[in-house]
């Protein structure tokens, strides 16, 4: 059975950081690539960040400079680290995994920015 589980995220006010962190069981990580999304009340769901098995990653302009994901194999979980928070990151994040052509999501996480 493959599961991902996120934990992370909560209120911050606008210039702070928050980690979201999305552990994966029941997939070959270390194969996987894993991406974060975002989807905000009302809005469609946004691709975010993504990360390759090599390593590689790509970013989304709006969070470029501002978010890093990164992955850890031995534990088999990805993580968005965002600083410099703007209202406009509030949102339900979610993690995703694509493996042996498939998707699987994780159950999202809520992000809250204030000013």
């Amino acid at each position: 059975q493959v599961r991902l589980v996120q934990s992370g995220g909560g209120e911050v006010q606008a210039g702070g950081s928050l980690r979201l962190s999305c552990r994966t069981s029941g997939i070959n990580f270390k194969i996987a690539r894993m991406a974060w999304y975002r989807q905000a009340p009302g809005k469609q769901r946004d691709w975010v960040a993504t990360i390759n098995s090599d390593g590689s990653t790509n970013y989304v302009d709006s969070v470029k400079g501002r978010f890093t994901i990164s992955r850890d194999n031995a534990w088999a979980t990805v993580y968005l680290q965002m600083n410099n928070l703007k209202l406009e990151d509030k949102a339900n994040y979610y993690c995703r995994a694509t493996w042996c052509g498939l998707d699987y999501w994780g159950q999202g996480t809520q992000v809250t920015v204030s000013s």
